[in-house]
């Protein structure tokens, strides 16, 4: 029975850390633009992310190491080096879009000044992450992050065509835009496989004290959380597509996203969906800034974690407290968090390569992993990602320039 509430809960949690604001932009943008033609790419970016994760997780588990600190011990600072870096750039950029977030959702829910209520975001964050055990963390918001289900309920209300939408799931490109429906693909599938929860995963693996005995478990967390935020993100593009691509509505707003829950079920449907944006991006923002604090730690080999009290891990702590003030610096000058999102989301695909060749070199590493080395399946799934990895980091970039991030 622990095992199945350990499931249950893990399950759960995964939920609120998985659609952060990248998902809730790309998957909204991608059906007002082309309908559910994109819902195969959500497919591919969840099975990606399952893959990775899952990896993730047992090197963790059986090497009592998150990812990032074998990465450096096995292969080296220079590798580590480069993937701290990019890290790093993506999560700090990433940490300041989902702060904006919440600002933007807690002011529709209130109505007070924007700035006031980013001030807000970052002190509640902090005092969250300084006073709340870590397995309270993530099911705190992954409990309120479940209140994005209204779209999913809003989505069948709007009653679309259950054809049409089951086409979506069939790779194919009916559009004039071919070049704007491959951004708006990579995005997707970045969006789904964000560096930063991967070494947030294996960094709470390492946490939570898993063994090998637990890789039945990590299996579960990794196969069922992930895909039901795939579930979710499917549900978010299903309502975009049936309500706004009709009427050529681009929802570039938290607002507007929140319309689509509005719409089908009135008042409650709006207020669900700005709780459970709120609490999604919110939980997001602290699953970014833990990554950014593990990695610097792991990487220079400093004491870390929150099982640790913060005098006992003070580097560790004063890097996730710099990491929360300069994304407060960083949204405060005013950047719109839904244009940052979408170019934190584009630098994140080009990180990719940086995350996951280190991760599955790691993986099949006899020496670090004894009996417990990827097997064929997981090296198959494994290297065919790692194509698609390489394909979309090399064509991101050149697709925003030459797409004006997807607006022609």
């Amino acid at each position: 029975m622990k095992k199945v509430l350990q499931v249950a809960l893990g399950i759960l949690a995964a939920i609120g850390g998985f659609v952060d604001i990248g998902d809730l932009v790309f998957n909204m943008e991608a059906g007002a633009k082309f309908q559910y033609q994109l819902l195969w790419v959500v497919v591919v970016g969840v099975v990606g992310i399952i893959v990775y994760s899952e990896m993730c997780g047992r090197v963790a588990a059986v090497s009592k190491r998150p990812v990032f600190d074998a990465i450096r011990e096995r292969l080296g600072f220079g590798v580590g080096l480069g993937a701290l870096v990019s890290s790093q750039l993506v999560n700090l950029m990433t940490l300041a879009a989902e702060v904006g977030g919440m600002a933007l959702a807690l002011q529709l829910l209130s109505g007070l000044p924007y700035r006031l209520l980013i001030l807000v975001g970052i002190v509640a964050l902090a005092i969250v992450i300084w006073v709340a055990p870590f397995e309270w963390i993530e099911r705190i918001f992954g409990y309120a992050g479940l209140a994005l289900l209204v779209f999913a309920v809003g989505a069948i209300k709007l009653h679309p065509n259950w054809g049409h939408v089951a086409h979506g799931f069939v790779p194919h490109m009916n559009t004039p835009e071919p070049l704007i429906y491959a951004y708006f693909a990579v995005g997707l599938l970045g969006a789904a496989m964000t560096p930063y929860e991967v070494y947030f995963y294996s960094s709470g693996v390492v946490e939570e004290g898993w063994t090998p005995k637990d890789l039945g478990l990590n299996r579960a967390n990794s196969m069922i959380g992930y895909g039901l935020g795939g579930f979710l993100s499917f549900a978010l593009m299903i309502t975009a597509g049936t309500l706004f691509f009709p009427q050529g509505i681009e929802p570039q707003l938290i607002g507007t996203v929140a319309l689509g829950a509005q719409l089908p079920l009135g008042t409650i449907g709006l207020v669900l969906a700005l709780i459970g944006i709120l609490f999604a991006v919110g939980g997001a923002a602290i699953d970014t800034c833990f990554s950014g604090a593990y990695n610097l730690a792991q990487y220079f080999g400093w004491e870390w974690g929150k099982h640790r009290r913060p005098r006992d891990a003070p580097r560790f702590t004063i890097a996730w407290a710099v990491l929360l003030v300069l994304a407060l610096l960083a949204i405060m000058t005013g950047i719109d968090p839904v244009m940052l999102t979408e170019y934190a989301v584009i630098f994140s695909v080009v990180a990719l390569p940086l995350t996951y060749i280190p991760i599955l070199l790691v993986a099949n590493d006899t020496a670090y992993m004894g009996r417990y080395v990827n097997g064929r399946l997981a090296n198959a799934f494994g290297l065919l990602y790692l194509v698609i990895i390489l394909v979309v980091a090399v064509s991101a970039i050149p697709l925003m320039i030459v797409t004006h991030q997807g607006q022609g």
